[in-house]
């Protein structure tokens, strides 16, 4: 499990908001492990991609922008849309 992770509460689902440099290994582990919604930053460009757990895979969302609040927001958006909130 990542510690310390910070966590986006202040609407459902939180969201937990992986720092920059975590190895993707680490990264699937957590969510295999919490099935809590993670937001990641993408080296490249500085984008953000969400990435949810639903049955027995990871399921990744790419290209939610460059600003951190808004991928937040698209995130729970598609979390609500695909009944995963």
């Amino acid at each position: 499990m990542l510690d310390n992770l910070d966590v986006d509460d202040s609407e459902s689902p939180a969201i937990g908001i992986v720092p920059a440099g975590v190895r993707w290994h680490d990264v699937q582990d957590h969510l295999r492990i919490g099935r809590s919604p993670l937001l990641l930053p993408i080296d490249d460009g500085g984008q953000y991609r969400g990435l949810y757990w639903t049955e027995a895979k990871p399921i990744v969302v790419s290209e939610l922008g460059t600003d951190q609040e808004q991928a937040i927001s698209e995130f729970r958006e598609v979390l609500r849309e695909r009944g995963e909130a």
